[in-house]
């Protein structure tokens, strides 16, 4: 909604003065910004911008006690039924492969799915996610469901009390690749150090013609951006 927000902000501006001297240059800010993210010129280092500095664990080191922490990605409404979003499926895919890896590896495997109900469809995430991690092998008893967090400081936070109580040799972190800076601030803010691993990657398609998938990874490339100057903002006044 960031996106849509700021190009409606400089619509109802030119609309104020249309008949200003500026209108024109207003106009054509409006048309170059959106075909400059959406043709992935701009939506590209965005992108690049949220992931700087993350270095992924192709293959995370799995020994004794593992645990594998999967961060919720939203819930869509289909036929009136809450089902995970594309992230997410993403995310269960690449969860349920490293428990498969795990059990053959390291002693004992578990699993927490992080993640409340932030859009208010009346289900959690890790509600919604466990059938999926269940349906790939995931064990019903290996499986934590943290259901409280409605941000990814929130899914650190309530995660990070889960591990406290328990013992663990080895920690996976899964998320989409976008994601994956804040949350690793935010673990490190209550003293977790997770091993990275992406579910998946978005990228920018660059061409001259606009794509909606780049305005739409754009817009979440800018969630993240703002979301990880609000951790600095914060910590260093003290919030944090």
């Amino acid at each position: 909604m960031i996106l849509f927000n700021s190009f409606a902000l400089l619509f109802a501006t030119l609309v104020l003065y249309r008949k200003h001297r500026g209108a024109r240059a207003i106009a054509i800010t409006i048309v170059a910004l959106f075909w400059l993210i959406a043709s992935g010129w701009l939506a590209a280092p965005l992108v690049a911008l949220a992931e700087l500095g993350v270095r992924p664990v192709e293959h995370p080191t799995m020994t004794g006690d593992t645990t594998i922490v999967m961060l919720g990605a939203g819930i869509e409404q289909r036929n009136g039924a809450a089902v995970p979003t594309r992230d997410a499926l993403a995310r269960i895919a690449k969860t349920a492969e490293l428990y498969s890896t795990c059990i053959r590896t390291a002693a004992h495997c578990t699993v927490i799915v992080s993640g409340g109900d932030p859009q208010r469809p009346g289900v959690s995430e890790a509600a919604t996610y466990a059938p999926y991690l269940l349906a790939r092998g995931v064990a019903n008893d290996a499986l934590i469901r943290e259901a409280r967090s409605h941000t990814t400081y929130e899914n650190a936070r309530f995660t990070a009390s889960i591990l406290r109580a328990q013992h663990y040799d080895a920690l996976i972190l899964v998320t989409t690749s976008y994601q994956m800076r804040r949350a690793l601030l935010d673990f490190d803010h209550f003293g977790i150090a997770p091993q990275p691993v992406y579910s998946n990657r978005r990228g920018a398609q660059l061409g001259w013609l606009p794509r909606f998938d780049n305005l739409a990874n754009a817009e979440q490339a800018l969630h993240e951006i703002l979301g990880i100057a609000q951790f600095y903002v914060y910590r260093q006044l003290g919030w944090f």
